[in-house]
């Protein structure tokens, strides 16, 4: 019975761990990247803008199309009254009976000149459909790089912790040692307590570390649309293992690139065409009409074959006066556009100069982390020799030790921090999506 118990027990615990074993994921960046895209509210969003403003353009087109109606109608008389105008004789003929009306239309109307505003609207709107089409494409940089700094976040938490951990194990020892050091009256208690100080510390950063991983892994699980308990590992070759080539020295290529930017210059050309619509007012209107009518009053007339043709022409004489305010406004748009790109290519510059700064930056921090960890691994070694011969006291071991910690986390953290400030880069360049070929997803 005892058996069968720990049977189930070991069971039910080995059930538990292939559950959790199950809910850790392991993603490469571009997968994460593309699964993003494919999951994401604000893609989804930014692409039925694209779809409305395809649709808009379509209606707009349609308007250079004849417009054609059909018409019939069937009425039912009672007691109508007829006087014939023509052909009217004395006659002791009874009037007719006229009991139901018959009438069929059929009417065409073909737009031949309307002041330009039918072209002019849909170049306006072939525009702002490329405009909004821009506004996705940047739509997806961004959740790019949103999920590119999640990445980043995430690994260096779980290296933090990582080295955390390993120094932990080494500080528990310590306290361990000082302890039966203690006990045997070779060192003062002053210095257990300091070692036990350090330890604490250390679960403390732990557990600080612990937070922030969570967090992390919860933002980055909700942009991936992942069960919520997913735990995501993030490997060094996920992340970390590529060459970096063309790294932008300059603002030229995201003034080529940034589909933001394009996105403004879309609209500054559909602002100057909306002025084109504007003064269209000014102009008559022009169409080629034609139709057919078909007519039958019962016991008096029918009516066949009537057809027409002809051409059909509206002018708004009023528009002279009142058109002048709707130029202006269309106007004043064009130009409130066109400061907005203006300000927008201002504000990449200096994305891009910030971007580049940051990246030199940690290609330097680098180089000084691992100059760093040389300086502390060797500092460590000197102090823990004199502190063993009875040359250096406490402090300045578990000071050693702290700055040796520190140095082999800046390290450990440094290539994903060039890595992230490179992808950076990218990204205020307009050249993040090309860089993991996924700008056809």
């Amino acid at each position: 019975m005892k058996v069968s118990q720990l049977m189930l027990f070991g069971i039910f615990f080995m059930g538990i761990s292939a559950v959790e074993a199950q809910e850790k994921k392991s993603l490469k960046l571009d997968e994460a990247i593309s699964m993003a895209w494919k999951n994401s509210n604000e893609v989804s969003l930014a692409n039925a803008k694209v779809a409305t403003k395809k649709y808009e353009l379509q209606s707009t087109k349609n308007s250079q199309y004849p417009d054609l109606k059909v018409s019939g109608q069937y009425q039912r008389l009672t007691k109508a009254s007829i006087d014939l105008k023509i052909n009217k004789r004395a006659t002791s003929t009874p009037p007719p009976i006229v009991d139901q009306l018959i009438l069929g239309q059929i009417n065409a109307s073909v737009p031949v000149f309307a002041g330009f505003k039918i072209q002019n609207s849909i170049k306006a709107y072939e525009n702002l459909y490329q405009a909004e089409a821009a506004t996705a494409s940047q739509t997806k940089q961004e959740i790019a790089m949103k999920v590119v700094s999640h990445y980043a976040d995430l690994y260096k938490a779980q290296r933090t912790i990582e080295l955390l951990k390993e120094n932990q194990k080494s500080a528990q020892q310590r306290a361990t040692d000082f302890s039966d050091l203690e006990k045997n009256g070779i060192i003062p208690r002053n210095d257990l307590l300091k070692s036990q100080l350090q330890v604490s510390k250390i679960q403390l950063s732990v557990d600080e570390a612990t937070k922030n991983l969570n967090i992390v892994n919860f933002y980055l699980v909700t942009l991936l649309k992942l069960p919520a308990k997913t735990k995501l590992e993030i490997k060094e070759s996920d992340f970390a293992n590529f060459q970096m080539d063309n790294v932008p020295t300059n603002d030229e290529p995201a003034l080529q690139n940034r589909k933001d930017l394009e996105a403004v210059r879309f609209q500054e050309k559909a602002s100057q065409a909306n002025i084109k619509i504007a003064k269209s007012a000014y102009y008559p209107s022009i169409a080629f009409i034609c139709g057919y009518t078909a007519l039958d009053l019962k016991n008096v007339v029918t009516v066949k074959n009537a057809m027409n043709i002809g051409v059909g022409v509206s002018y708004d004489i009023s528009s002279i006066l009142k058109n002048g305010t709707m130029v202006k406004i269309a106007e004043s748009k064009a130009i409130e556009v066109q400061n907005s790109e203006a300000i927008l290519t201002d504000y990449i510059k200096l994305e891009v100069q910030n971007a580049i700064e940051d990246y030199d930056l940690a290609l330097k921090q680098n180089i000084v982390y691992a100059q760093a960890v040389e300086q502390s691994s060797e500092n460590y070694r000197i102090i823990k020799d004199k502190y063993d011969n009875g040359l250096s006291d406490s402090n300045d071991l578990l000071e050693a030790d702290v700055e040796q910690l520190g140095s082999k986390i800046n390290k450990a953290l440094a290539k994903a921090n060039i890595i992230q400030k490179y992808y950076e880069l990218l990204s205020v360049t307009g050249q993040l999506s090309q860089s993991f070929n996924l700008s056809k997803i």
